[in-house]
């Protein structure tokens, strides 16, 4: 089967979710020209610049993380927007690929359970 005649027979609200999906992963390096952080990705120090307050919790749990994908780059030396820009999309297709299957799943739990 190919992938427009699986697209076609998709629900309807389901087939808006996938286009709005993929028109944002497109739009993704806009992320690159845009001046500051990220909102809601602030370290402990960009936190206490921007408030004031970094919460004890968030001190604790420093440094216990860290993304696959830090700074959603590739390894390697990416100085333009150019060469950094395939991180974006990277990191844009797996992060909906695992909220996606997670919520699939999640769904499919559901569903077994009204059954």
């Amino acid at each position: 089967m190919d992938v427009m005649n699986a697209f076609n027979k998709l629900d309807k609200t389901f087939k808006v979710l996938v286009i709005a999906l993929i028109v944002l992963v497109v739009l993704v390096p806009i992320g690159l020209i845009a001046s500051g952080t990220a909102f809601g990705e602030w370290g402990p120090d960009e936190l206490q610049q921007a408030v004031g307050y970094v919460p004890t919790g968030l001190q604790q749990m420093t440094g216990i993380w860290s993304a696959p994908l830090d700074g959603y780059d590739l390894p390697g030396d990416h100085s333009t927007i150019p060469t950094q820009t395939p991180g974006y999309y990277v990191s844009a297709i797996v992060g909906v690929l695992v909220v996606g299957l997670i919520a699939y799943g999640i769904g499919k739990v559901i569903i077994k359970r009204n059954d």
